[in-house]
Protein backbone atom coordinates (compact mmCIF):
# COMPACT_ATOMS: atom_id res chain seq x y z
CA UNK A 1 0.00 0.00 0.00
CA UNK A 2 1.21 3.68 -0.85
CA UNK A 3 1.11 6.18 1.59
CA UNK A 4 -1.66 7.94 -0.36
CA UNK A 5 -4.41 5.07 0.01
CA UNK A 6 -3.80 5.15 3.57
CA UNK A 7 -4.08 8.59 4.16
CA UNK A 8 -7.51 8.05 2.48
CA UNK A 9 -7.88 5.19 4.06
CA UNK A 10 -7.46 6.88 7.81
CA UNK A 11 -9.20 10.25 6.81
CA UNK A 12 -12.71 8.12 5.50
CA UNK A 13 -12.13 5.93 9.07
CA UNK A 14 -12.34 9.57 10.97
CA UNK A 15 -15.18 10.51 9.07
CA UNK A 16 -17.33 7.54 9.51
CA UNK A 17 -16.61 7.44 13.07
CA UNK A 18 -17.67 10.82 13.57
CA UNK A 19 -21.02 10.30 11.54
CA UNK A 20 -21.53 7.16 13.39
CA UNK A 21 -21.31 9.27 16.63
CA UNK A 22 -23.10 11.98 15.82
CA UNK A 23 -26.15 9.95 14.82
CA UNK A 24 -25.93 8.12 18.45
CA UNK A 25 -25.71 11.52 20.00
CA UNK A 26 -28.33 12.78 17.97
CA UNK A 27 -30.72 10.17 18.42
CA UNK A 28 -30.12 9.24 22.03
CA UNK A 29 -32.73 11.26 24.86
CA UNK A 30 -31.33 14.13 26.19
CA UNK A 31 -32.07 15.98 29.63
CA UNK A 32 -35.36 17.49 29.54
CA UNK A 33 -35.86 21.06 29.03
CA UNK A 34 -36.42 23.44 32.40
CA UNK A 35 -39.51 22.86 33.30
CA UNK A 36 -40.81 20.00 31.28
CA UNK A 37 -42.15 17.90 33.41
CA UNK A 38 -44.59 20.71 35.21
CA UNK A 39 -45.40 21.81 31.74
CA UNK A 40 -46.67 17.87 30.82
CA UNK A 41 -48.90 18.13 34.16
CA UNK A 42 -50.41 21.36 32.46
CA UNK A 43 -51.26 19.43 29.47
CA UNK A 44 -54.93 18.70 28.15
CA UNK A 45 -55.22 16.79 24.94
CA UNK A 46 -58.70 15.57 23.04
CA UNK A 47 -59.31 11.81 22.93
CA UNK A 48 -60.07 10.19 19.54
CA UNK A 49 -63.35 10.50 20.00
CA UNK A 50 -63.09 14.44 21.32
CA UNK A 51 -63.60 14.21 25.06
CA UNK A 52 -60.92 15.92 26.90
CA UNK A 53 -58.13 14.23 28.64
CA UNK A 54 -56.37 16.53 31.57
CA UNK A 55 -52.98 14.36 32.48
CA UNK A 56 -52.97 16.22 36.11
CA UNK A 57 -55.87 13.31 36.68
CA UNK A 58 -52.92 10.85 37.07
CA UNK A 59 -50.36 13.01 39.07
CA UNK A 60 -49.68 10.84 41.86
CA UNK A 61 -49.05 7.85 40.37
CA UNK A 62 -46.04 6.04 38.64
CA UNK A 63 -47.33 7.05 34.39
CA UNK A 64 -45.77 5.59 31.39
CA UNK A 65 -45.97 8.10 28.29
CA UNK A 66 -45.77 6.56 24.92
CA UNK A 67 -45.71 9.09 21.92
CA UNK A 68 -46.23 6.88 19.28
CA UNK A 69 -47.92 7.03 15.24
CA UNK A 70 -49.76 4.82 13.66
CA UNK A 71 -47.39 5.42 10.49
CA UNK A 72 -44.96 4.05 12.36
CA UNK A 73 -44.05 0.00 12.36
CA UNK A 74 -42.06 0.04 15.35
CA UNK A 75 -44.89 2.35 17.55
CA UNK A 76 -47.46 -0.13 16.22
CA UNK A 77 -45.02 -3.33 17.38
CA UNK A 78 -45.04 -2.05 21.03
CA UNK A 79 -48.40 -1.21 21.38
CA UNK A 80 -49.62 -4.43 22.86
CA UNK A 81 -46.95 -4.73 24.70
CA UNK A 82 -47.90 -1.26 26.40
CA UNK A 83 -51.50 -2.56 26.59
CA UNK A 84 -49.85 -5.73 28.75
CA UNK A 85 -47.82 -3.64 31.06
CA UNK A 86 -50.83 -1.65 32.18
CA UNK A 87 -53.56 -4.55 32.13
CA UNK A 88 -50.87 -6.41 35.02
CA UNK A 89 -49.27 -3.13 36.85
CA UNK A 90 -52.42 -1.00 36.38
CA UNK A 91 -53.84 -2.72 40.30
CA UNK A 92 -50.03 -1.81 41.41
CA UNK A 93 -51.11 2.17 40.35
CA UNK A 94 -49.41 2.42 37.08
CA UNK A 95 -51.17 4.50 34.75
CA UNK A 96 -50.09 4.24 30.94
CA UNK A 97 -51.03 7.19 28.22
CA UNK A 98 -50.42 7.10 24.47
CA UNK A 99 -50.10 10.15 22.94
CA UNK A 100 -50.69 10.03 19.26
CA UNK A 101 -48.73 12.41 16.85
CA UNK A 102 -51.33 11.62 14.30
CA UNK A 103 -54.93 12.37 12.78
CA UNK A 104 -57.74 11.70 15.10
CA UNK A 105 -59.41 10.13 12.45
CA UNK A 106 -56.32 7.64 11.85
CA UNK A 107 -56.20 7.20 15.56
CA UNK A 108 -59.81 6.14 15.66
CA UNK A 109 -59.67 3.76 12.65
CA UNK A 110 -56.31 2.02 14.37
CA UNK A 111 -58.25 1.89 18.04
CA UNK A 112 -61.28 0.40 16.21
CA UNK A 113 -59.07 -2.58 14.91
CA UNK A 114 -56.81 -3.05 17.83
CA UNK A 115 -58.35 -1.68 21.16
CA UNK A 116 -56.29 -0.62 23.80
CA UNK A 117 -57.25 -0.72 27.59
CA UNK A 118 -54.96 2.55 28.44
CA UNK A 119 -56.02 5.94 26.99
CA UNK A 120 -55.51 7.79 24.07
CA UNK A 121 -54.24 11.59 23.22
CA UNK A 122 -54.69 13.30 20.00
CA UNK A 123 -50.87 15.39 20.54
CA UNK A 124 -50.71 16.63 17.06
CA UNK A 125 -47.72 19.32 16.75
CA UNK A 126 -48.35 19.66 20.31
CA UNK A 127 -47.40 16.69 21.77
CA UNK A 128 -44.20 16.88 19.18
CA UNK A 129 -43.54 20.06 20.80
CA UNK A 130 -43.87 18.06 24.27
CA UNK A 131 -41.68 15.54 23.47
CA UNK A 132 -38.74 17.68 22.34
CA UNK A 133 -39.15 19.55 25.77
CA UNK A 134 -39.44 16.42 27.61
CA UNK A 135 -35.72 15.46 26.07
CA UNK A 136 -36.80 13.84 22.52
CA UNK A 137 -34.68 16.53 20.76
CA UNK A 138 -34.99 14.51 17.33
CA UNK A 139 -38.44 14.42 17.47
CA UNK A 140 -38.28 10.51 16.78
CA UNK A 141 -41.15 8.07 17.58
CA UNK A 142 -42.01 6.33 19.56
CA UNK A 143 -40.66 7.68 22.18
CA UNK A 144 -41.53 6.68 25.94
CA UNK A 145 -41.48 8.80 29.05
CA UNK A 146 -41.32 7.09 32.87
CA UNK A 147 -42.74 9.94 35.47
CA UNK A 148 -42.53 8.68 39.00
CA UNK A 149 -45.16 9.13 41.50
CA UNK A 150 -43.72 12.52 42.90
CA UNK A 151 -44.41 13.77 39.07
CA UNK A 152 -40.86 13.88 37.76
CA UNK A 153 -39.09 12.36 34.89
CA UNK A 154 -37.51 9.15 36.04
CA UNK A 155 -36.96 7.50 32.42
CA UNK A 156 -36.91 8.25 29.03
CA UNK A 157 -36.53 5.98 26.11
CA UNK A 158 -36.13 7.25 22.27
CA UNK A 159 -37.15 3.65 20.18
CA UNK A 160 -39.38 1.07 20.92
CA UNK A 161 -39.68 -0.70 24.70
CA UNK A 162 -38.46 -3.88 25.10
CA UNK A 163 -39.82 -5.95 27.67
CA UNK A 164 -36.40 -5.81 29.58
CA UNK A 165 -36.68 -2.19 29.72
CA UNK A 166 -40.41 -2.38 31.23
CA UNK A 167 -38.81 -4.58 33.89
CA UNK A 168 -35.83 -2.04 34.53
CA UNK A 169 -38.47 0.82 34.44
CA UNK A 170 -40.73 -0.93 37.21
CA UNK A 171 -37.78 -1.27 39.43
CA UNK A 172 -36.36 2.33 39.27
CA UNK A 173 -39.83 4.18 39.19
CA UNK A 174 -42.29 1.99 40.93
Amino acid sequence: MNKRSLLTGGVAAIAGALGAGWAWWKFQPHAPADGAAELWWSQQFDTPDGAPLAVAAWRGKPLLVNFWATWCPPCVEELPLLNAFYREQQARGWQVVGVAIDQPSAVRRFTQKLPLAFPVAIGGLQGTELSKALGNSSGGLPFSVAFNSRGGVAERKLGQLKPDDLVRWLGAVG
